[in-house]
């Protein structure tokens, strides 16, 4: 990860540089907005990918999707390459990424982890104003899990890890806030790792099959309440605050692109982002439809 965003801020202090070489930015210079949207590889990414694209629209920017790239690892290789010029992030997960051996130590709260991420983003970007819905990565167990192993912490399963199957996405085995934070930071050893998904159907099903017993899944993710699993407390904050806001290529951004962003993250709740991404995933509904009517209900359409 160290290496990536090296090469991150390199190519983009380069683009800076030389915009000549951007389409992206020839277009902003001459006045029109074109932005390139972007999103990871799971559902809520996606969602919000959509309404930013949509608020941008409403606007009169002209906006390409290009959703669904995959974990984080891949899509800040788009970003440094100019396949996309913006996405939704996530605080202090783009903080532990961006930063050598996580997050500094005394960072957690919403605000401290925004002050810290503005000081190690690459050259070329920005972040624009962070909503107040969070979505934090959870270890989460079945109540039956739960119960019979007394599991109210991450803490509590360092007496038996060694005996438990832990799942999620293949990345979640090289990240800080992942299996390398989960035994520095907790001490724990699973007795095995399965690469699934980054908190998607795989994981979900796998944790209600029994396949494995604890789960990364996303606290906003709606089969938490469906299936009555339980999430671990976190006392010693492996997993920072997590907002969610923009991240932008400097160049491709300006007053109404960034009016635009920043009217959404006026308005995104954990609350209703957690309600509107159950629209998508248990109703079943259109994204497209979903971000729509989210738009819509808050006044921005």
């Amino acid at each position: 990860m160290k290496r990536i965003a090296a090469a991150l801020a390199l190519t983009l202090s380069l683009t800076a540089c030389g915009a000549n070489s951007d389409p992206l930015a020839e277009e902003t210079k001459a006045g029109s907005s074109a932005v390139t949207v972007g999103s990871a590889n799971f559902a809520e990414s996606e969602l919000l990918g959509e309404i930013y694209s949509q608020a941008l629209e409403v606007k009169g920017v002209t906006v390409t999707r290009k959703f669904n790239i995959g974990a984080r690892e891949a899509y800040l290789k788009a970003l440094q390459d100019g396949s996309i010029s913006l996405l939704p992030e996530y605080n202090g997960a783009l903080l532990a990424a961006l930063t050598p051996g996580g997050a500094p130590e005394g960072v957690s709260s919403s605000e401290d982890v925004l002050a810290a991420l503005k000081k190690v983003l690459p050259a070329g970007t920005e972040v624009l104003e962070q909503s107040a819905a969070q979505d934090k990565d959870t270890l989460t167990v079945t109540a039956e899990t739960a119960t019979k192993n007394n599991l109210k912490t991450i803490e509590d399963l360092k007496a038996v890890a060694g005996q438990l199957v832990v799942g999620a996405g293949p990345e979640f085995a090289e990240r800080h806030q992942g299996l390398k934070g989960l035994e520095t930071v907790y001490g724990l050893k699973f007795k095995e790792f399965k690469p699934l998904d980054a908190g998607g159907p795989l994981t979900v099903t796998a944790l209600k099959d029994g396949d494995i017993d604890v789960a990364n899944i996303f606290s906003t993710d709606s089969s938490i309440v469906t299936n009555k699993f339980v999430v671990l407390d976190d006392p010693k904050n492996l997993y920072l605050a997590q907002n969610v806001l923009p991240l932008i290529r400097t160049e491709a951004n300006n007053a109404t692109v960034s009016g635009a962003l920043n009217a959404v993250s006026a308005k995104l709740t954990t609350e209703n982002l957690t309600s509107y991404l159950a629209q998508v995933q248990v109703d079943k509904k259109d994204t497209k439809a979903v971000a729509k009517a989210f738009l819509t209900e808050n006044g921005l359409a």
